[in-house]
């Protein structure tokens, strides 16, 4: 899915530049990117893919964290900490 993802953003990044249909196209373009982008059930999707793979990150690093190595550890000891009070900070669902 991520690699399908990446493919037509690719796909419409290189279309956007290398199209030679005017500033009409391009406006258009960018409208129906920004009506997909505000769309609710996009953004909830998103949000729900950040936060499973925010969960699947920590039960990795949960498994093999004694076996990282040192900055790497401090380096996710601080972010969790960092993440400890403001965990829901933007994407609520109530849209």
């Amino acid at each position: 899915m991520r690699y399908r993802l990446t493919f037509i953003a690719g796909a419409a990044v290189g279309y956007v530049l290398g199209a030679r249909a005017g500033r009409e196209r391009y406006e258009e373009l960018r409208k129906g990117a920004r009506r997909i982008a505000q769309n609710p059930a996009v953004r909830n999707t998103v949000e729900s893919a950040g936060q499973n793979g925010r969960a699947l990150a920590g039960r990795a690093v949960d498994k093999v964290g004694d076996r990282l190595p040192g900055p790497v550890s401090e380096r996710i000891r601080s972010l969790r900490e960092k993440r400890q009070g403001d965990e829901d900070d933007w994407g609520t669902s109530n849209t």
